[in-house]
């Protein structure tokens, strides 16, 4: 159960019944883009809910290199969007969502100057005690709470690097001081989440560049 600064309370079942009256948007736009799935991955605390999120290894030939990001990536030719999101959690850290619980699957997002289009897919966990195993292409695994997410003290605009510029973007200031600023792709999809789980008064910071994933 996650309790946010207005009071109001999440369960997993309530999260789950919001997603059964959720209606995902595809995105169909013009040109050649990249088909990429990824998971968003829930488990339930005592008062409260967690998200799984990966850091991305440090390498040169990744747009996303050290970066925040959900278990995913490119859906391959005769694959289904969920079923990649599937095996490349279980590739990147080793996890088996077909076991878990299928909560539902979220609108796309589209990269606005990077050629890629993200379907996300919501899991909870069943499985008590998971072990994630890290991959070469991820650093780090880590929970967050949702109360933490949904803190608004924690939505900023912040500076980051991509590409060689440096962005103002919106972004969330984790409460592990040793990761970098969620935004981008990544950010958009949990602010997707919030907006799903109908998490009131959510904070509404913009910038021309908060689309650049």
């Amino acid at each position: 159960m996650a309790i946010g600064h207005s009071g109001h309370r999440h369960t997993l079942g309530d999260i789950a019944e919001r997603f059964e009256r959720h209606r995902h948007q595809k995105k169909f736009v013009e040109g050649q883009r990249t088909r990429a799935a990824v998971a968003l991955i829930l488990r339930e605390l005592p008062g409260d809910l967690e998200i799984l999120f990966i850091e991305r290894a440090t390498d040169a030939r990744d747009p996303w290199s050290g970066h925040l990001a959900f278990p995913g990536g490119k859906v391959e030719k005769g694959e289904r969007a969920r079923q990649a999101a599937e095996r490349e959690t279980r590739e990147e850290i080793g996890l088996v969502l077909e076991t878990e619980r299928y909560l539902g699957r979220m609108s796309d997002i589209v990269g606005a100057n990077l050629p890629v289009r993200v379907s996300c897919f919501a899991y909870a966990t069943v499985t008590t005690a998971l072990q994630p195993v890290v991959s070469p292409e991820v650093h780090d695994v880590f929970w967050v709470r949702l109360s933490d997410i949904r803190d608004p003290d924690r939505h900023r605009m912040a500076r980051v690097g991509f590409s060689g510029r440096t962005l103002e973007v919106p972004g969330i200031i984790l409460p592990q001081p040793d990761k970098p600023v969620l935004w981008g792709i990544t950010y958009r999809l949990v602010m997707q989440l919030l907006e799903i789980i109908q998490v009131p008064d959510l904070p509404r910071l913009h910038s021309g560049d908060d689309e650049v994933h």
